[in-house]
């Protein structure tokens, strides 16, 4: 398989395989801020918990995901969730998404940190050739967040999705090369070494 289960690790989080028994630390952590109520953004609640561990695993079977739990090293506690998904080996590319921190850790080096560690994962150990950043028209913090990183814009898919109130979701996406991965790699290390 193209994905295959691994932990990786920084200075201040660890991202572990995503588990069924993570379902109440996922919630507790999406209590900080309650997350769920943000309308352009999918974070499971205590009512949507157990479908979204369910799909985030299916689509691990299937091979084209790879969820992940973030664990933050000074407390040992569940602190957001991230994922390769929408794998597709022919072609050697790859989507994070799914990325989310709770409040108190959000605007802090966590996010550098992961993207760092996934970024270079897939470039260097899957050799893939493209990664996707994908976020709602409206999620304004998440585009800003997609291009510190130093993705580029590809361009938005109109009516992209309809979402469960039946309204439809422009998706904005967003890409790095791996001609790009060095300088990305130089920039992501430059920036958590001020913090």
């Amino acid at each position: 398989m193209f994905l295959k289960e691994i932990e990786l690790a920084s200075h201040s989080v660890t991202l572990i395989p995503l588990r069924r028994e993570h379902a109440c630390a996922l919630v507790e952590a999406a209590s900080d801020g309650n997350l769920w109520e943000l309308w352009f953004t999918s974070v499971p609640s205590s009512a949507t918990i157990d479908d979204y561990i369910s799909t985030a695993l299916e689509q691990q079977e299937k091979g084209i995901a790879l969820p992940f739990v973030i664990v933050a090293k000074h407390s040992g506690k569940i602190i957001g969730s991230t994922r390769f998904c929408n794998a597709d080996p022919v072609n050697r590319r790859l989507e994070i998404g799914y990325t989310w921190y709770s409040k108190s850790d959000q605007r802090s080096s966590i996010n550098s940190e992961c993207k760092l560690m996934l970024l270079q994962h897939a470039f260097e150990a899957l050799d893939v050739i493209a990664v996707e950043f994908r976020t709602h028209w409206h999620n304004q913090q998440s585009r800003a967040a997609i291009a510190r990183l130093g993705a580029k814009q590809d361009g938005i898919l109109r009516n992209h999705q309809k979402m469960p109130d039946g309204a439809y979701r422009d998706t904005v996406v967003f890409s790095i090369i791996n001609i790009e991965w060095a300088a990305v790699k130089k920039n992501l290390i430059f920036k958590m070494n001020k913090y």
